[in-house]
């Protein structure tokens, strides 16, 4: 990372020693030398967090790092952080987060309080100021919907039904059958429709189903909430009513599928032709419900072939007046955040305080970048302008190098993997070739012409982006599929893996301290985004990412044997993390998170690899009396420094793919080098026996 840094210092010598006879070489060397401190040096003194990139005053050193790592860690820190009003969770995502919010709205600030815009920057400040006047929102009251709620109100029959249903991507009401226009799993160059089941307003099936005191009151909130919200609309018997929504949800959730099942890339892949589907699919009117959506649908995927039949009986079966209640309080939730704040605050207080813990609504002006921010809304045109900005191209330049550095790594581990054979490997390091990096920003940004938003109506803007990125994907149903395209926005803290293009996708703001820090020592850029970028590759290795191809084909590219191998290594990491229990009687369910984990304890093995490959056999120098593999477990468990609310961890447990931080920060027990880096040893609690330890990648 410093290369270039002492490339210069190095080439300015031999240029300036060129006529001399004299030892040139030793020279050389005392200035190589020289270089190599002075950016040692520069890196201390300019290393975000600490002297060298972690912060060690977050540890609690009275915690053994065997017994909980997590705490080691960063103890110190949770035990002294107070959540904010506004926060359900903080950690060092969160940080980040807010830190490009806050640049956000310097752009958006910016933008507004010029004169002289361009097309986009009027989208922008005119979104922005529709969303800040409050005073012309609360006047509007419930106004804004209520010609979808008569609609609702004059649904007499199913088909009405199945219509409003159909319009649900433009209306925001939840639709037991919905889906949208994805990747072709078995052809990645086209589009297809999928399609499968939802409906709920609670955040899982397990929230209906579960029988204990806990579940119990929330149901009993959740019906008081729904009668709340009802009563907006002037829906008469609001409590009976909302009683009758609660029984059809859990009717629809019994229909559900268990997470675990739904994230099953085997079970979820139903392909059918569009004449086939009245007959497979009977009693509903597909013809009505596809006119709604704009789409051609030759083709489609069933991704939930029981639960859509058991949707479908619902519609036919239940009660059209409960179905009607059921249609207008989502009709309110569902597009509260863009209603008076009367009825913004009634549907906080049980989606951000009872359900999540959430003390405060955010500030307006944060709410508003959230509108703005999707890939569904104006967030590449602000992306654009926040690259240009807050991007580096020098941080892009370095990403790609870290990138090339994993895949070596994951290479050279691949080669040497005991488990897998030769025919297996041949086709797995195809697909690890095949891996397409995405850094900071797409090579080409959406066009937003035909686009209208105004300045004094935010629903007309919400429905207008609703339309318009709803007719572009129409109008490309039949086209080739775009491989620029982009599922998250610059601006946007995360990464992720494309199983259907073979891709891995990091945008701008991850690549920030504590993720990434061009000045911090080599050991917490490898802990840090090193294990991030080996995460996602994992993706492409996970129990459901391993079943496509390196061309993004879902197929089954391995042998019987290795199959069975890397499926028995994977149910032991699930059956291990299944017995973290964060909260009594709510575990982690390490079969739903199975693919996070693979990519966690997979991605650091690579990242740590890439570390020792970048040391070139030198040993790793000793900072602030930390050893480099000290340093690179720390930036990994400090990465995932978080804290919760408890209605925030139910949350995660329940209806999250990803384990909570404070269980992703253990992910080092799996590996060797952490229990020599800190001691670890039999006794401790984190401690496993060497065959325990789950190594697939």
């Amino acid at each position: 990372m410093k290369k270039s840094l002492i490339a210069v210092a190095l080439s300015a010598a031999l240029l300036s020693g060129c006529g001399e006879q004299q030892s040139t070489a030793t020279k050389v060397a005392e200035v190589k030398q020289a270089a190599v401190e002075e950016a040692k040096e520069m890196n201390k003194a300019k290393a975000e967090l600490g002297s060298f990139g972690v912060d060690l005053s977050a540890r609690n050193l009275d915690v053994k790092p065997g017994d909980d790592f997590f705490m080691y860690a960063s103890g110190t820190w949770y035990d002294n952080f107070e959540m904010p009003a506004d926060k359900t969770r903080y950690g060092a995502f969160t940080a980040l987060a807010e830190r490009s919010e806050t640049q956000v709205k310097e752009i958006i600030d910016d933008i507004v309080s010029r004169e002289q815009l361009n097309a986009e920057e009027q989208m922008i400040a005119d979104f922005y100021n529709a969303y800040m006047d409050v005073e012309t929102i609360n006047k509007k009251g419930i106004s804004p919907i209520k010609p979808l709620l008569e609609q609702i109100k004059a649904a007499k029959s199913t088909d009405d039904l199945t219509a409003i249903f159909g319009q649900s991507w433009l209306t925001g009401v939840s639709s037991p059958l919905g889906g949208g226009m994805w990747f072709n799993r078995l052809d990645p160059n086209k589009y297809e429709l999928s399609l499968g089941a939802g409906g709920l307003g609670l955040p899982d099936r397990s929230y209906y189903l579960v029988e204990s005191e806990r579940f119990a009151k929330t149901r009993e909130a959740y019906v008081a909430h729904i009668a709340k919200m009802l009563t907006f609309a002037g829906v008469e018997n609001a409590e009976q009513s909302a009683k009758a929504i609660l029984a059809l949800e859990t009717k629809i959730a019994e229909g559900h599928w268990p997470r675990e099942k739904r994230r099953d890339r085997d079970l979820t892949l139903n392909q059918i032709k569009r004449d086939e589907l009245a007959k497979q699919y009977p009693g509903f009117n597909w013809d009505l419900f596809f006119e709604q959506t704009g789409y051609q649908v030759p083709q489609l995927n069933i991704s939930q072939p029981e639960p859509v039949k058991a949707m479908i009986e619902l519609v036919n079966n239940e009660d059209i007046a409960i179905w009607k209640d059921y249609l207008t309080f989502h009709a309110i939730s569902g597009n509260a955040d863009l209603l008076s704040e009367d009825i913004f605050n009634a549907d906080f207080e049980f989606y951000g305080k009872e359900l999540s813990g959430q003390q405060e609504p955010r500030p307006r002006w944060k709410r508003a970048i959230s509108q703005m921010s999707g890939t569904q809304s104006l967030g590449f045109a602000i992306g654009k302008v926040y690259v240009q900005r807050y991007f580096p191209e020098t941080s892009k330049e370095q990403m790609a190098n870290l990138v090339e550095n994993l895949r070596k790594a994951l290479g050279e581990r691949i080669d040497n993997l005991d488990w897998m054979g030769e025919e297996t490997k041949v086709n797995a390091k195809a697909k690890l070739a095949a891996f397409n990096p995405k850094i900071g920003y797409p090579d080409v940004w959406q066009e937003l012409d035909g686009l209208t938003i105004t300045s004094n109506d935010v629903m007309t803007n919400v429905h207008n982006l609703r339309t318009f990125f709803r007719e572009d994907s129409v109008a490309k149903e039949l086209e080739k599929t775009d491989r620029n395209r982009w599922g998250m926005t610059p601006q946007r803290v995360n990464a992720y893996y494309n199983s259907s293009f073979n891709e891995i996708v990091f945008p701008a703001a991850i690549l920030q301290p504590p993720f990434f820090d061009p000045n911090a020592d080599d050991a917490v850029n490898y802990g840090a985004i090193g294990a991030v970028i080996g995460h996602e590759m994992g993706h492409g290795f996970d129990d459901q990412g391993s079943k496509s191809d390196a061309n993004g084909i879902q197929r089954n590219w391995w042998t019987d044997q290795d199959r069975a191998a890397f499926e028995a290594k994977a149910d032991k990491l699930a059956e291990q993390y299944s017995q973290y229990e964060p909260i009594p009687d709510n575990f982690v369910n390490g079969r739903n998170s199975l693919g996070e984990n693979i990519g966690d304890v997979g991605g650091l093995a690579m990242a740590y690899h890439a570390y020792q490959l970048s040391l070139n056999g030198k040993e790793a120098p000793v900072i602030d009396g930390l050893t480099g593999d000290q340093r690179f477990f720390l930036a990994w468990a400090q990465v995932w420094k978080e804290k919760r609310t408890e209605q925030s961890m139910l949350n995660q447990l329940r209806a999250g793919t990803h384990a909570p931080g404070q269980f992703r920060a253990l992910a080092p027990r799996n590996h060797d080098a952490w229990y020599k880096a800190f001691d670890v040893k039999e006794g401790d609690k984190l401690y496993l026996p060497e065959e325990e330890r789950v190594r697939i990648w």
